[in-house]
């Protein structure tokens, strides 16, 4: 008697097209793993594939947050936007093609209120796969997987919400760091053999941090062993949310989201992420500055009537401080770390601060996995 949580009518068995005549998979080439230096320099590879561009390349990326924080409805809209070949988060273009979603945590009726509301009456993409089943990685998981990308090589994204699901338990005798580097090795080397972006919903820890990578639930293990981590947290301001990004093949960034509670959908707001997450009068001093580099607060103050010249003068001051604006010895702003005898630096789209390159360090790499057993090509091992 089977155990497979998995209906055979479900995940296994869901083509790339019903009407479409059933051929076995072509069998995928293994990727080369060595070369000596000088053939490593001649090499020539492919620029990563983007499922979103800017924010989700191939491999695996983290989406943490805190519970209730709206990481489902954010994974799901990208999800259809994918599929469709439409705008994620209402303005980023995405090429289309197939997505897998694995809805964990969800019933069929819940996922089906929540996509009425995202597409508003558009029609539902047939490429978006929702599965509400499957088993962890270790039990099945994978193969299950990789067996759906076998039948959809067009795929562009794998979501696994959430990610806690699909982990399994603990290897005996290793440490829980181990164990989370292990964990997320499962859903690594699917992104890489398949060359696809794989979205692993997560939590984050109740403690908040300045730094938003130790805040990812678990140790940081999971955060590095994954290509890149994207925590969305809750904003003050015109912003509902921050979505912070930092990986491998991306740049790390700060966008600033607000929810539509209409349609369920996240949208990504125009400008630096600071000026929706800080006050209004702040938010003000800071576009103004940015156009007027040098401005003493007597000139905001002319532009800003509704705040009055003590306010600005004291903002100004206080954004100072925090490192919003920089203040010269003659009393003018400027933004950042930008001064009339000093030169532009780049800065944090969110925080204003100085990005030194040294920070821009990589995660620590990646183990090396066995890879024949997802090509279903003939090499599958007998263990």
């Amino acid at each position: 008697m089977s155990t497979n949580p998995i209906s055979p009518l479900h995940l296994y068995s869901v083509p790339r097209d019903p009407q479409a005549t059933h051929e076995a998979p072509a069998a995928r080439e293994r990727p080369r793993t060595a070369w000596t230096a000088d053939q490593l320099m001649a090499a020539e590879f492919p620029e990563p594939k983007w499922a979103v561009p800017g924010i989700l390349a191939e491999g695996v990326s983290l989406l943490a947050g805190p519970p209730k924080v709206g990481k489902s409805w954010l994974s799901l809209g990208l999800g259809l936007s994918v599929a469709a070949g439409g705008k994620a988060f209402d303005s980023v273009p995405v090429k289309g093609g197939p997505v897998l979603y694995l809805a964990l945590e969800d019933t069929p009726r819940r996922l089906q209120t929540r996509m009425g509301k995202l597409l508003g009456g558009q029609k539902a993409p047939a490429g978006l796969t929702l599965v509400t089943e499957c088993p962890p990685f270790p039990q099945g998981g994978s193969d299950a997987i990789a067996g759906w990308l076998d039948r959809n090589p067009d795929a562009r994204m794998v979501v696994i919400d959430v990610f806690a699901k699909m982990r399994g338990q603990a290897p005996q005798g290793v440490s829980a760091y181990d164990a989370d580097y292990v964990s997320v090795g499962y859903a690594k080397r699917i992104a890489d053999h398949y060359g696809i972006a794989v979205v692993l919903v997560h939590h984050v820890r109740k403690a908040g941090s300045e730094d938003f990578l130790t805040e990812v639930s678990g140790t940081n293990g999971i955060a590095g062993a994954a290509d890149a981590t994207l925590v969305l947290k809750r904003a003050r301001g015109q912003a509902d949310g921050i979505l912070h990004v930092t990986g491998r093949d991306v740049n790390e960034a700060e966008y600033a989201l607000s929810f539509q509670e209409a349609s369920g959908a996240w949208h990504l707001l125009d400008g630096p992420a600071s000026d929706h997450t800080v006050g209004d009068t702040r938010a003000a001093i800071l576009r103004y500055v940015r156009a007027n580099p040098g401005a003493k607060p007597k000139d905001i103050a002319e532009v800003l009537p509704q705040a009055g010249p003590d306010t600005v003068r004291r903002t100004c001051s206080r954004m100072a401080e925090d490192g919003q604006l920089t203040k010269d010895g003659s009393g003018r702003y400027y933004p950042g770390t930008e001064t009339r005898t000093g030169g532009t630096h780049e800065v944090s789209q969110l925080s204003d601060c100085p990005v030194d390159p040294s920070d821009l360090q990589e995660l620590p790499g990646q183990q090396k996995w066995e890879l024949s057993h997802l090509s279903d090509s003939g090499e599958r091992s007998n263990q």
